[in-house]
């Protein structure tokens, strides 16, 4: 029997209920701008040691939320399990980041690609959603997540990391039916996991698709967006218990592209800060939740330009119900823990509803 939830703004917000005041959340919530993140990386000996570990992931997911009164929590993972899942050879090198021991290059490397098993392959990651929901004990809504499979092939193909994206639209423009066979055993993976990820309790899901703004928006279409489309028909949304579990799409870049996120059906829009939240709103009017967008590198401003900050993007979206705070992207390693209070302090207190 699990808990009842406590706080359930992040849920009426993206079910565009009404809410008592914006519920926030940050990306990256759960990283290395906090000191006792580092100490229990350290610990844990290696990043995917920490992931793999159910409890250290259980609490490093809990970390903010002991600092700051954020209305979510997000599952400590990687959007690279899958892969990794897949025999690639995941290595997280200093100074590079993840590098994959094989790249996927070829049709015949597709072809070899095996289906990962969410119980045996994937099942730490299950472990953990299930400790964290527990953990938890109903004080906020559990976010699971993962890459899409547009960012994840990016990766896979690449190698690792990339500035031009030149092996991987290589690609897609020299044999698109390898690249589109890549992509659907991907989305198969990544809906196989989602819903792994909602029996073992999470209560809403993120597909963070980080590469998708390099694309024409085209290609955008063909290699991203329904592979997103797939997911999100894919998903059990129901629970067992008759809750539902809402899904967002973050594409950076992808804001000129809102309406046809909304038309996925996903019940949230992630938008980075190239864009207003009016204008996105004039496109897709009620039909979606918009997430977003304050730029990171305001946390490394005064207070006051924060606050300012944070005003002018409540106000950008207006009083009407749907609007989940967030950054545009991952919060920078290297702000001050201390911004990141004053940035959900103001986020509750300016939006605080009569």
């Amino acid at each position: 029997m699990t808990a009842p939830l406590q706080n359930d703004r992040l849920l009426r917000a993206l079910a565009r209920q009404p809410v008592d005041r914006t519920p926030i959340w940050i990306m990256r919530q759960a990283g290395r701008y906090l000191p006792e993140y580092r100490a229990t990386r350290a610990r844990a000996g290696s990043f995917m040691d920490l992931c793999r570990s159910a409890d250290l992931a259980c609490e490093v997911t809990l970390q903010p939320l002991e600092r700051y009164d954020l209305d979510a929590a997000i599952l400590f993972s990687d959007i690279l399990t899958i892969p990794d899942a897949m025999g690639l050879g995941l290595k997280f090198v200093k100074g590079e980041g993840p590098v994959f021991e094989r790249p996927v290059r070829s049709a015949a490397d597709v072809a070899r690609l095996p289906k990962p098993d969410m119980g045996t392959d994937l099942g730490y990651v299950m472990n953990a959603v299930s400790t964290i929901r527990k953990a938890l004990d109903g004080r906020v809504p559990l976010i699971g997540f993962t890459g899409s499979p547009w960012t994840l092939a990016t990766y896979m193909v690449e190698g690792g990391g990339t500035k031009d994206f030149a092996k991987v639209k290589g690609l897609v423009y020299s044999d698109p039916k390898a690249a589109h066979d890549l992509l659907g055993r991907l989305a198969d993976a990544v809906t196989d996991y989602l819903n792994a990820q909602i029996e073992a309790g999470a209560q809403a899901l993120m597909v963070f698709d980080t590469w998708g703004g390099v694309l024409a928006p085209h290609d955008y279409r063909d290699f991203s967006l329904q592979y997103m489309q797939r997911i999100v028909d894919g998903l059990n949304r129901k629970r067992p218990d008759g809750s539902y579990v809402p899904v967002t799409l973050f594409t950076k870049g992808g804001g000129q592209w809102a309406s046809w996120i909304a038309d996925t059906g996903a019940d949230g829009i992630g938008l980075d800060w190239t864009v207003n939240l009016d204008t996105i709103r004039e496109k897709v009017g009620d039909r979606v939740a918009l997430q977003g967008n304050l730029d990171p590198s305001v946390l490394y401003a005064p207070d006051e330009v924060i606050e300012r900050e944070v005003a002018r993007i409540l106000e950008e979206f207006g009083p009407n119900p749907g609007h989940v705070f967030n950054l545009g992207h991952g919060i920078h390693q290297h702000v001050n823990p201390d911004k990141v209070k004053v940035l959900v302090d103001a986020v509750h207190r300016l939006s605080a509803r009569d």
